[in-house]
């Protein structure tokens, strides 16, 4: 997805903060991606590059948008994913990562 906040281009150019906050986020994920698009521009005047400074909330929007999206999947993958279990466990876990995976799929633009 390409929602994540601009982790890929290596470089410290001033449209990256601006490219971070172009992508509109709806509802509950908004101020999340505020606060993200906020972080990229104050680590633009800092010595720590925004993918390290900016790490907690890059995950925070991250697990925001996969849950908004495919809410029931999350939940699965949290719940049998959680910890080390039985073969039957492992397997379900296994499941539940496919099922998390084709919805967020089914959610990206072609």
């Amino acid at each position: 997805m390409s929602r994540r906040g601009g982790g890929g281009s290596g470089g410290r150019q001033g449209s990256e903060p601006e490219s971070a906050a172009a992508v509109h986020v709806p509802g509950p994920c908004a101020a999340t991606q505020r606060a993200l698009a906020e972080c990229h521009r104050s680590a633009a005047r800092g010595p720590l590059r925004p993918e390290v400074l900016c790490r907690h909330l890059n995950r925070a929007l991250a697990e925001c948008l996969v849950t908004s999206c495919c809410p029931g999947e999350t939940e699965a993958v949290r719940t049998l994913c959680g910890s080390a279990g039985t073969a039957l466990k492992r397997s379900q876990c296994q499941r539940a990562r496919i099922g998390l995976s084709l919805c967020l799929e089914s959610h990206q633009e072609p």
